[in-house]
This record gives C-alpha cells, structure tokens and sequence, in this order.
C-alpha cells in the first residue's frame, strides 16, 4: 500500500515537472500588481511625482513542496525639470522543491507627455539582465525512501545530476500609460527581444509578455483627520480595476474593486479567463482579499498591504492558496522653495 507521504511526494513531484515548463512560459505574478508598479509597468517609473522605494512579497502554495517564492525590490524618483521618471528593480523567484531560480536586475526610464490639462501619457522603457538556473539536488527519488512507510529514509540518492545548469541573458520591455485625474489605461510588453532562455543548447525564445491594465476611480466625499491646524481631508473612494496577461499559451485576467476608507484599504477581485476554457474546464484560477494601510495625503507615506489567494481551481484550497505582502514609502526629495507643479498624477490604487 502506497502511503499519503508517498502519494503527497509523487503529486509534488508532477507539480514540478509540470510546473518547470509553465514557469519558464510564464512570468511570475502578483495579486497586489500595482503595488509592484515597476514589475507591472516600466511606465510607472516616477509616476508619483516625488521619490519611492518598495518591496512585494508573494508566497505561492505554501502546503506543498513545490510552492513558489517571489520577491521584489524597486525604487524610482520623477526628475521634475526633465519630466522623466528613473528606476531600478530586482526580483528573484525560487521553486521549492526543484531549486529553480531567476534573478532580474532592471533599469527604468520613463518620461511624461502633457495631452493637455486633463490627459496625460507616460511611455517607460527597461533593460534588465536576467540569470536563471536550476539545481536538481533539491529532488528526492523512489531509493531515498522507506518502501514499507513511504517515510525519507535518506538524504542522499544514487541518482546523479548536473546541477550546474544556468543561463544569462539581457532583455529588453517598453510600456505607456494614458491617465486623467480619476482614469488610467496602461498597456506593457516585456521580452521584446524574445532571448533565449534554454539552460542547453536548445533555442527556447521567451516569448513576449503583454498586459493591459486600467481602471477608474469614483471620489466620493471625503473624510477629516486630525484637528486644528493638523487637520486635513482623507480619501474616500472606490476603484474598480483590471489587469489583463497574455504570454505564449497562456491568458489571464484580474478584475475587481478597491474600496478606500483612509487609511485602510479595501480589495476583493477575481482571477481567472472563465471565458476561455482549459482542457474543457472553466478557467478559475483564486478569488483575492485585500486589506492594507495607506497615507495618501501625508507628503512621507508609508503603505503596507497583505493579501491573500483562495485558490478556486482544480488545485483546491489545499494548496494553502498564495500569501503576498506590500510594503512602500514615497517621500518628497523636491526644493521646498519651489512652486509645486500643477500636475497629474496617475490615479490608481496603491495596491
């Protein structure tokens, strides 16, 4: 009788194997996506007019051994006399149990176009070096384990192989965002030059990431903070908002609602292209909660966000869904003496 550790070790196993060649398709996400502006958009670059730094979090089916991990940091400043935004950004993304790895170092640009006094347009461009390997000795094989049990027995396997597989190769992403003071539309291509991703010498192009993203936002009236000369208004509104990716085989769609009560946020949105079946399935993929902290008022702002992924799809709930965390701070680094330019700045979430 095979045993639940055994049969849990086999499923984790598939997911991998499975998993390995969805992952190099497919670029890693993030529910709170305009929180990550410079993954989502190197058109964000300088988007808020003064100076920010960030970092998201986002752990991926944290029950089982082939979980995902993803982390990133960035940091950009709006150079106001050239109305041009600069960035960088780094993430890493780590399989659990096959040890595969990536690593992006990126820089930004972006530079902002007046329409006129209520439509704007911020075209962004990055180049970014990637390293990507994979270290096999992370695996466990059928001779490590108990055939009476199913428990590990041990750490080491007769099973031998090359664990110095990697690749480097630099890549190429360009984006633009129209926005007015309550809408935005951005849209974003990434791996433009389509390098080749192979840890052989196989040609594997990676193929090009492209993302719609836009939403509105309904003011509402707002609310009052503080008192005396400390007093001052605090947002009060709702932001539908969507995200739309397609990368080789693969589609996905975020749709959903920020509710905005400062300093808390609110967001529930879906996940899934239910109009574009996989397999003969319904294409669902999770169902997002948010709740974070914003100071959208305050001139040095903190935001801290934690959502969580209810995974709905086949994978089920069993999964342990996906935990993701936000944290950022954006400061004014302008001449105090100086004017503040009547400007726009793009109104969506920071979540």
């Amino acid at each position: 009788m095979v045993s639940n550790r055994t049969l849990r070790w086999m499923l984790s196993g598939l997911l991998v194997f499975v998993n390995l060649g969805m992952s190099w398709a497919q670029d890693p996400q993030f529910s709170q996506f305009y929180a990550a502006p410079l993954y989502l958009n190197p058109a964000f670059a300088g988007s808020t007019g003064q100076a920010r730094v960030g970092m998201n979090y986002r752990n991926q089916w944290p029950s089982l051994e082939a979980n995902f991990t993803t982390m990133s940091v960035y940091g950009d400043y709006f150079i106001e006399d050239k109305k041009s935004g600069v960035g960088f950004l780094v993430s890493r993304d780590v399989e659990g149990l096959a040890g595969l790895r990536s690593l992006q170092i990126a820089a930004q640009y972006s530079y902002e176009l007046e329409i006129n006094k209520n439509l704007g347009f911020r075209p962004g461009f990055q180049v970014a070096m990637f390293q990507r390997d994979i270290n096999f000795g992370d695996l466990t094989f059928g001779d490590q384990f108990d055939p009476v049990t199913g428990n590990l027995r041990s750490s080491q396997s007769a099973e031998q192989f090359n664990t110095g597989f990697s690749k480097f190769f630099v890549d190429l992403s360009a984006g633009g965002i129209f926005f007015t003071r309550t809408a935005w539309l951005g849209v974003a291509a990434h791996h433009l030059n389509r390098p080749n991703q192979s840890l052989t010498n196989e040609n594997s192009p990676l193929p090009i990431k492209y993302s719609l993203h836009g939403g509105f936002k309904f003011k509402m009236r707002p609310g009052v903070q503080g008192s005396g000369v400390y007093m001052r208004n605090t947002e009060r509104s709702i932001s539908p908002a969507f995200q739309y990716r397609h990368q080789g085989q693969f589609d996905q769609l975020d749709l959903g609602v920020y509710f905005t009560l400062e300093p808390l946020v609110f967001g529930a949105w879906y996940r899934g292209v239910p109009f574009k079946p996989v397999n003969g399935f319904v294409n669902n993929e999770s169902i997002v909660f948010l709740l974070g902290f914003a100071q959208i008022g305050a001139k040095d702002a903190i935001n801290i966000g934690y959502s969580f992924d209810y995974t709905i799809s086949r994978l089920g709930i069993g999964s342990g869904g996906a935990h993701e965390f936000s944290l950022t701070y954006t400061w004014p680094m302008r001449n105090p003496r100086k004017p503040p330019a009547d400007k726009l700045v793009i109104p969506c979430p920071d979540f």
